[in-house]
């Protein structure tokens, strides 16, 4: 699914417009990567997850060109931690198809 088709999804489920589904979409997005930029930014939603971020350390990796090392400096990335209910749903679903292949 794109962004494109989970606004048309939110639309038709929230019975709003399309041009209303986007601004609240965009409302999230904006606004989880604002609270991420904070100092100790996190957003949790029970159930689903949590938007966080970490630390990456610096590490030694491999140009794939030429197969000599690189060094890849420290960053911090943005992680999600899927929830039970997120969780739970996504493994009924891999086990529902795992009976069906057989």
């Amino acid at each position: 699914m794109n962004k494109s088709e989970l606004i048309d999804a939110i639309a038709k489920d929230a019975s709003i417009t399309k041009v209303a589904a986007k601004a609240a979409l965009e409302s999230f997005i904006s606004n989880v990567t604002s609270t991420l930029k904070e100092k100790d930014g996190k957003v949790s939603l029970v159930g689903f997850g949590t938007f966080s971020v970490a630390d990456r350390a610096a590490r030694q990796g491999i140009n794939p060109a030429t197969k000599k090392p690189i060094q890849i400096a420290a960053k911090k990335v943005a992680k999600f931690k899927a929830g039970a209910d997120l969780s739970g749903a996504v493994m009924e679903s891999m086990t529902a198809t795992t009976k069906k292949k057989k």
